[in-house]
């Protein structure tokens, strides 16, 4: 059997890639690929039935040269070191590419998120918050949601860190409810700035979003709002899917409608009676753009020559493997990197951070007009760096950011 696709190898490899073509100081390239600090706990939790279970816990802390460690908690049976290890790496890059004074970090627990009661998640996440207390922090360490976890999750943490510290940290946490000072827009933020960039990208190849037909892969928050915003602009969703399967329909679906089925049903398949598929067969579909938005390592040396789209979309964190991304450059799909593609949610989450210092609240279509002006001026950086040296779009993005982490570190002295 071959062996197990590892992130973090293929983080590692995007990072060495990128280092390379910047002629990067062999000792700075080996402090920017080692983490800083990685937190493993074994949190016992009380179960509903009284008895008490242990889910192991992460927080890898990849990189602060250029502000707090930012990035999600997740909850779900996979989560695993390896993971956390790269998705935190891959943090570091996305905030330095959107240039945002964040660094990069990432935590999740190893659990069967989705057979665990309110109640039980409740405990969990608040035993979780006990033991990492000391390396969270508004102004050091500022978790958000990821998979699984949800402005409730946050309000937990919240909750739970400001009766530690003894006033409330408002600051320790995005994501959070409006009511507990998050920040409106940060729902949709991720999806529409997925949606930005497949409008993007679509302007280079000299067509009109209208003319487009996108298939995305998943229809969770990211994936249900990008497909929303798509459709507003006029573009063709002809494929969406989830866990379950997926549908196809050449002539698209209106993304809102498809949402309330699911909804109902728990599932997209089944929908209207429209061609039934599986998630691998979206990824090979017939459409000009494909947008990944649902788990890493999707993309691989297997299926990536079969990928018919002329663009890539990356809504979720490292869709595609390192050998897929060779064959697909070989064959010129252009590619918008994960660390840019799904910036837009780390962007509101700066904003609604700095809302919460402001101790103001800025209205929702401020908020996104923001986020999008961001997004496009990174899209465009990202797009003169690949022409300046030659180079795919993930390398380009890499050092983009990289450049921007190691010019940090040199600022503040090499001693």
């Amino acid at each position: 059997m071959p062996a197990k696709y590892s992130p973090f190898e293929g983080a590692l490899k995007q990072f060495e890639k990128a280092a390379n073509a910047l002629k990067l100081e062999p000792h700075i390239a080996d402090i920017l690929k080692k983490h800083q600090k990685v937190i493993t706990v074994n949190i016992p939790v009380k179960m509903d039935d009284g008895s008490v279970k242990v889910f192991t816990g992460y927080r890898a802390q990849h990189n602060n040269f250029r502000g707090p460690y930012k990035g999600g908690i997740r909850y779900h049976p996979d989560v695993n070191l390896d993971e956390v290890l790269a998705l935190s790496m891959w943090m570091t890059w996305k905030c330095a590419v959107v240039d945002i004074p964040f660094g990069g970090g990432k935590g999740g627990i190893s659990c069967p998120v989705k057979y665990m009661s309110v109640a039980e998640k409740e405990r969990m996440t608040r035993k979780y918050v006990q033991m990492i207390a000391k390396d969270i922090g508004p102004e050091l360490d500022i978790p958000a949601p990821d998979v699984y976890t949800d402005s409730q999750t946050m309000a937990w943490i919240f909750d739970e860190y400001s009766k530690i510290v003894g006033y409330p940290a408002y600051g320790v946490v995005t994501g959070k409810p409006i009511e507990l000072g998050g920040s409106l827009g940060r729902t949709q933020a991720t999806g529409y700035g997925v949606a930005a960039c497949v409008r993007e990208a679509v302007k280079l190849f000299n067509k009109d979003i209208k003319e487009t037909t996108v298939a995305i892969q998943g229809f969770g928050n990211v994936a249900y709002y990008a497909a929303e915003k798509l459709y507003k602009w006029g573009a063709k969703v002809v494929a969406i899917s989830d866990s379950q399967g997926g549908i196809y329909d050449k002539e698209g679906f209106d993304p809102i409608d498809v949402m309330e089925y699911k909804q109902k049903t728990g599932t997209v398949v089944g929908y209207k009676e429209v061609k039934k598929i599986s998630n691998e067969a979206l990824l090979i579909s017939e459409c000009d753009v494909l947008v990944p938005a649902a788990l890493e390592d999707q993309i691989t040396s297997t299926n990536a020559p079969q990928v018919k789209a002329k663009i890539i979309v990356e809504g979720a964190n490292g869709p595609t493997t390192p050998e897929a991304d060779e064959i697909l450059f070989k064959k010129g799909v252009y590619i918008v990197p994960d660390i840019l593609a799904n910036a837009g949610g780390v962007t509101v989450s700066y904003f609604e951070w700095v809302q919460n210092f402001q101790k103001f609240q800025w209205d929702e279509q401020t908020v996104l007009n923001k986020m999008e002006e961001k997004l496009v001026k990174a899209f465009k950086d990202v797009n003169a760096t690949a022409k300046k040296y030659n180079v795919d779009n993930r390398t380009a993005a890499l050092m983009l950011a990289i450049k921007r982490v190691a010019d940090a570190y040199k600022l503040k002295g090499d001693y």
